[in-house]
């Protein structure tokens, strides 16, 4: 009887999670058998439970999903790890890839093709949806790109939320940081980035897509 490929699902929303599970459970060949909603419970269940393929969101609390990759690759660089996440914009596909991830799928894509980009990883091959492929390939690297490879993933994952509309409280609540170290990685960011104010941040994070439209 050929083994079933394990899985670790990590997402901070339950009911998204038994989703994924049910879906999962449809394919007699891959079996769910660990699940973290946080970026630290994630790493710590890889190193407990080591599955063969980690579905991983990006939008975590705590240190977030492309640190939490970062970390698991550190550990285990044959780790196998597909991203599942709601954003599809380029900037974070290639985080995601250069993190270490060796997949990346948007959730507003065909439920099948979960089960599809888990047994495509499980192999050892990599995955990318096709609309998500065709948009890497096209894209010509704006100037605004290299402006963000200067930011650590933690800076990154600050920025795109202040992007969204949070503020800093909001920011270190769904980071679980205080709310002075986030104002101190906001000032750091500034110095990085060349912005004088926060809304010249967010004007900078939406000319690099990291907001969708």
């Amino acid at each position: 009887m050929t083994r079933r490929v394990t899985v670790m699902l990590v997402d901070d929303h339950a009911v998204v999670r038994m989703g994924y599970r049910l879906l999962l459970s449809q394919t007699a060949t891959i079996e769910v058998i660990a699940e973290a909603e946080t970026g630290e419970e994630a790493c710590q269940k890889f190193v407990d439970c080591a599955p063969d393929v980690v579905v991983m969101d990006l939008n975590l609390p705590g240190i977030g999903g492309l640190a939490a990759i970062r970390r698991i690759v550190a550990r285990d660089p044959a780790a196998r790890i597909l991203v599942f996440s709601i954003h599809d914009e380029p900037v974070y596909v290639s985080r995601a890839l250069d993190a270490g991830a060796l997949g990346y799928i948007s959730k507003s894509g065909a439920p099948e093709m979960l089960i599809e980009a888990v047994a495509c990883i499980a192999s050892g091959q990599a995955f990318l949806e096709p609309g998500i492929a065709h948009q890497l390939a096209s894209q010509e690297k704006p100037h605004t790109v290299p402006l963000m490879d200067r930011l650590t993933p933690r800076e990154f994952d600050v920025l795109c939320l202040l992007a969204q509309g949070r503020s800093t409280r909001e920011t270190a609540e769904q980071l679980r940081l205080s709310a002075k170290t986030v104002a101190n990685y906001v000032t750091t960011i500034k110095e990085k980035l060349n912005a004088g104010t926060t809304a010249e941040l967010v004007k900078l994070a939406y000319q690099s897509n990291l907001v969708p439209r």
